[in-house]
């Protein structure tokens, strides 16, 4: 039948049968005279299945119906790029939407539930009149707006600051499209969930939070419903979904059913998710009639069309008593796909990277406004940030999307990185142009821009040209600092061209001007040693040696505690090299931890000596790829800088970095988003953000190892005896190369012909931290920042100014309580202009007390912290204006929004 007329009409003629049938009274008696020949019919009893009557009047439930509540919750899970492209997403949003608002239209009592904000963004800019629809409905309270983020990211790997500005983008997009927030989180596809998660929530103003992984069998998580508690005291009400987020499109007796069987029923109210999902689709007709079939029926208790939301109040609304009994979780809700840790090195630099560099570039963005008059590039920022917090997904962040995704990542990361260098360099110049330099035409003014808000001592690398000769560092009084000359980047036949390095000491969220000299660096004693093959090289404070047949370190003596945690190591191997069957998730897998094959030494090379700093390079092959690790160590260190190169090259392997230590007892550290957490010494893959310690004893003595490296998330340690060792280790998973996007269990055809992670070259940094037993004592946090964002150098013209030579405007002390953001605030009435927010969080987990200098405005914030806890204060600009501390939405806390 091909005429639409036609098919119409039939439709129509098909509808008001349906419509009679509905309309008729039930209960009719069969020789009742009104009801006659073809129009006597009986009364519908059970229906599991089959054709019946749309629109039939709910009917009472037998007897015997379970006494319980199905909160039925109507979804559409949208991955907008998995298996597929973002653009592929995009129009799957509108498609998936538009389904939902119809299947409203045909069934009043429907309600949907709609996470991941962005996908409201992309239908309201190519579908105003859908995106209007969907207003009508939030406002009727059938449209459930839920999540509250921009996207359901990854909640391991991003840094604190990305999970705070995913609420605040989301938060805000709700309240100013719909005149309400989320209440309820809503994370149900992510592969884990980090334990400082329900403080971000709460700062989100949401107490409650549905998630599904780790199910049952991937922990020690039991309960269905219970509190969820961070090391700062906040708790959030949380929800184990069972079973699935997500179901086919046909009726949803098997979900229900599957979902039963791994709920706590005791609690007799409980969420079923429906809907067809992933790549969108939502409930269809049949799921929703077959929830009142059941429903009807009684087989499985009372079913409802529900949302969170809902189901959380009537858990509230039970009293104290009944949440006192609930269990508290204290602790991550781990573990699902581990070799999401490591999957795809690439998206996991890209996003250090960019988070970096945006968080710079509020920072400067900021102070340029103050200082300036310089409109906030608040627009700028914004596009930067959901750019990042686009790709922080958890499809793509953790490497689990296809091959084709990641050149998207990797460019709208890069669009990301963009607009933040164009905003520092810009801030950089305005405050430049005002520092006053005099005239001195036998030197070349830089100027060292420091982006971390307390003060920093590194080494600053200078390319310079028109000087044959070389050039020395002199501070603004004339005064030598520390330098030597190193190796150009440009290798041509111009000597003039060469390169310095030299220490900078610069102010807290501030600048310093130097000065270059025509002439090589004067000849000045610190102490620096290196040996002539280049095993050992040492300063006043630490002793590296590197055993000269295998190039692994097998000491790193802190010389003021005598504290060596890698004593009696030697002959412990520092690479592992394992053939990897694993597919892209690591599904099922708990360990990486597993004696591998050495890589060979091939060579160690002495690049450079110097008063300023020693470098020693080691050269290892195996097969047909190589790893380069430079260890740098400066005069004055008391850290070991290790610059990684790998060039990998093989197909389902996989590359550990070990680190063996001599360490009785062992605990083991690991930094989390916005604070730490200890875990067991057991060789399970984890995540963590930059840092692993690992510390116990040494001949009865305290010491202990920190690792930093802020470009790799997947780690271990592991026990003495394990992974091939005698020995304790912490294990980095520098490289692991799946066939992309590969799901167990399909099988890999073995004629097949399959795209390969990681192949080629990556380039990362480690810092190596021996103490006395205390990783607080090394702040390895703030070592993270410094060596995730380097300082700043620029060359200079002379001018006058009313600006310092020196001189910081954001100081938070350096100790335990640790400023994350200095950005402008989102609600301005000046529209130009912007009030300071000013994140900072306790990084120790100890109770603390801070105080925050910001000479940019002439202001102090003073305050208590409790373990890790984040508080924001919003600083205006006018020195008569109120310090008001603000919540993550950068509202103030307990009011409402306007």
């Amino acid at each position: 039948m091909s005429d639409p007329a036609e098919r119409a009409g039939i439709a129509e003629h098909v509808d008001a049968d349906v419509a009679d049938l509905v309309e008729e009274p039930r209960g009719v008696a069969p020789d009742d005279p009104a009801v006659t020949g073809d129009d006597r019919r009986a009364p519908i009893a059970n229906a599991p299945s089959g054709e019946q009557p749309r629109g039939m009047a709910p009917a009472q439930r037998p007897a015997a119906t379970p006494d319980r509540t199905l909160h039925m919750i109507g979804n559409a899970h949208l991955d907008p790029v998995w298996l597929w492209p973002w653009q592929e997403g995009y129009q799957e949003a509108r498609a998936t939407f538009a389904s939902a608002l119809d299947r409203m239209d045909e069934y009043p009592d429907f309600i949907f539930t709609c996470d991941q904000i962005v996908l409201l963004s992309w239908v309201e800019e190519q579908d105003p009149d859908l995106f209007a629809r969907i207003q009508e409905r939030v406002a009727e309270g059938r449209w459930v707006n839920v999540g509250g983020w921009w996207v359901e990211p990854d909640c391991n790997m991003p840094m604190g600051e990305s999970f705070a500005r995913q609420g605040l983008y989301g938060q805000r997009y709700l309240q100013s499209r719909f005149g309400r927030i989320s209440t309820v989180g809503m994370n149900v596809d992510p592969f884990g969930h980090s334990a400082s998660l329900p403080q971000i929530l709460r700062g989100h103003r949401m107490d409650s939070y549905c998630f599904l992984r780790p199910g049952p069998h991937e922990g020690d998580l039991d309960e269905t419903l219970f509190h969820w508690e961070s090391a700062d005291g906040s708790r959030v009400l949380a929800y184990r979904i069972p079973f699935e987020y997500c179901s086919p499109p046909g009726d949803v007796s098997g979900q229900t059913e599957k979902s039963l069987a791994q709920l706590d029923r005791s609690f007799g109210e409980m969420m079923v998710f429906y809907g067809v999902g992933n790549h969108g689709g939502g409930p269809t007709k049949a799921n929703i009639e077959s929830i009142h079939r059941y429903d009807r029926m009684g087989s499985f208790g009372r079913m409802t069309m529900s949302s969170p939301r809902a189901y959380f109040d009537e858990m509230l609304a039970r009293g104290e008593g009944f949440l006192e009994a609930l269990s508290v979780r204290r602790d991550d809700l781990q573990h699902h796909a581990p070799g999401c840790y490591s999957s795809h090195s690439g998206i996991k630099a890209w996003q250090r990277r960019a988070q970096w560099a945006v968080l710079s570039a509020e920072r400067w963005a900021a102070i340029d406004t103050a200082l300036t008059a310089a409109e906030y590039p608040r627009e700028d920022l914004e596009r930067a940030w959901k750019q990042i917090l686009f790709n922080q997904f958890h499809d793509i962040l953790p490497g689990s999307a296809i091959e084709p995704s990641y050149d998207d990542a990797r460019d709208q990361l890069g669009e990301a990185v963009a607009i933040s260098k164009r905003i520092i360099t810009r801030a950089h110049n305005r405050i430049a142009r005002r520092i006053d330099i005099p005239m001195d035409t036998a030197t070349q003014p830089v100027v060292v821009f420091n982006p971390h808000p307390w003060p920093v001592s590194v080494e600053v690398d200078m390319q310079y040209g028109a000087q044959p000769r070389g050039v020395r560092i002199v501070d603004h009084e004339g005064d030598p600092v520390v330098s030597q000359a190193t190796q150009s980047t440009a290798t041509t036949g111009d000597m003039s061209r060469g390169a310095v390095t030299f220490r900078a000491d610069v102010p807290a969220l501030g600048y310093a001007l130097y000065r270059m000299l025509p002439g090589p660096a004067l000849p000045v004693e610190t102490g620096l040693e290196v040996s002539d093959d280049g095993t050992v090289i040492e300063n006043a404070h630490l002793r590296l040696e590197l055993d000269p047949r295998t190039g692994d370190v097998v000491s790193l003596l802190d010389k003021a505690s005598g504290a060596d945690p890698l004593a009696g190591t030697r002959g412990q191997p520092r690479t592992a090299v394992c053939d990897d069957p694993t597919d892209t998730w690591g599904h099922r897998v708990i360990s990486y931890a597993w004696p591998g094959a050495a890589m060979t030494l091939d060579r160690i090379v002495v690049r450079e000596t110097g008063p300023l700093r020693s470098r020693v390079r080691v050269e290892r092959s195996w097969g047909a790829s190589t790893l380069v690790e430079e260890y740098l160590l400066s005069h004055d260190a008391r850290a070991v800088r290790v610059d990684v190169t790998i060039d990998w090259r093989e197909k389902a392997h996989l590359l550990k970095l070990r680190f063996p230590v001599g360490l009785d007892d062992p605990s083991a550290t690991y930094e989390i988003p916005y604070g730490t957490i200890e875990r067991p010494v057991d060789g399970a893959e984890e995540p963590a953000q930059s840092w692993v310690d690992l510390t116990g004893t040494v001949g009865g003595a305290p010491a202990g190892l920190t690792v930093v490296c802020t470009a790799k998330h997947g780690w271990d340690v592991s026990p003495a005896g394990s992974a091939g060792l005698e020995t304790a280790s912490i294990g980095i998973t520098a490289v692991r190369s799946p066939v992309y996007s590969w799901h167990d269990p399909r099988l890999l055809d073995p004629e097949g012909v399959y795209a390969f992670q990681d192949q080629g070259v990556q380039r990362f940094g480690l810092e190596l931290i021996p103490h006395a037993g205390d990783w607080r004592e090394a702040q390895p946090t703030r070592r993270a920042a410094v060596l995730g964002a380097p300082v700043r150098a620029q060359l200079e013209s002379f001018h006058d100014g009313d600006l310092p030579p020196r001189d910081g405007f954001a100081d938070d002390g350096g100790g335990a309580v640790m400023v994350t953001a200095v950005k402008g605030s989102e609600d301005t009435p000046d529209i130009a202009a912007a009030d300071l927010i000013v994140r900072a969080v306790e990084t120790r987990g100890e109770p603390a007390r801070a105080r925050i200098e910001l000479p940019l405005v002439g202001r102090t914030i003073e305050g208590e912290f409790r373990p890790h806890e984040v508080r924001t204060f919003r600083v205006p600009l006018d020195p008569s204006g109120e310090i008001v501390e603000v919540d993550l939405l950068e509202w103030p806390l307990g009011e409402q929004p306007t």
